[in-house]
């Protein structure tokens, strides 16, 4: 599944990165029991670690916040596959809150993140990796306002609607170099409608893993 990012235009409070994270507390309505296991895409495998499978969508906040106000002293995760985001906004908010955890993330072998999944990755305060994994990226495409179909590369440098990204990547730990570098690279290596799969040159020179 190669899922694209799309920029959230009106969300202006992204561009800041002031989440009130919070207000995303409030578990009702999901229908989990206190000694669930399952909470959507996350898995609760013992009391420090939980595993992650499928694609990060809408509910997936509130998922992680009922897990960890049942487990409160998981600070693993373990990714099988997340090849992609349904709502980059929830996305972006739940990455920052699993980093603000020190939540360490290894990608497991045989693991595959593409797209969400990559920035989800690099939430981890620490990132490792197994073997014969795949992290793939590509650029993210949304509407304007005439509803016109468009892609990240059709903005210059510079453009606000790049800041987003950026901001996160340097709210998780990348120096503003790096994260430009980083995500320009990103939205360059592949259009939306592809992935492109990075090369273990890449992922080190773009520091995706830690010492």
């Amino acid at each position: 599944m190669k899922t694209n990012r799309f920029l959230p235009y009106i969300t202006a409070f992204l561009l800041g990165f002031f989440f009130t994270l919070s207000s995303c507390n409030d578990d009702e309505g999901l229908g989990l029991s206190p000694d669930s296991s399952e909470f959507g895409i996350f898995t609760v495998i013992d009391d420090n670690t939980a595993e992650l499978d499928g694609v990060i969508n809408s509910s997936s906040l509130r998922n992680f916040n009922a897990m960890i106000s049942s487990h409160p002293e998981i600070d693993m995760i373990r990714i099988i596959n997340c090849d992609g985001s349904e709502d980059d906004e929830i996305n972006l908010e739940l990455s920052l809150l699993v980093h603000q955890r020190n939540t360490s993330i290894h990608l497991e072998e045989e693991g595959l993140i593409a797209s969400g999944g990559t920035d989800f990755f690099l939430a981890g305060a620490s990132r490792t990796k197994g073997t014969n994994t795949r992290i793939g990226v590509h650029s993210w495409s949304g509407e304007d306002d005439n509803g016109n179909e468009v892609e990240a590369t059709d903005f210059p440098v510079g453009h606000e609607f790049h800041l987003p990204y950026i901001n996160y990547y340097i709210a998780v730990g990348f120096t503003q170099q790096q994260a430009e570098d980083f995500y320009y690279f990103t939205i360059n290596a592949a259009p939306a409608n592809d992935i492109h799969w990075m090369t273990d040159q890449e992922i080190e020179q773009y520091g995706m893993l830690t010492p």
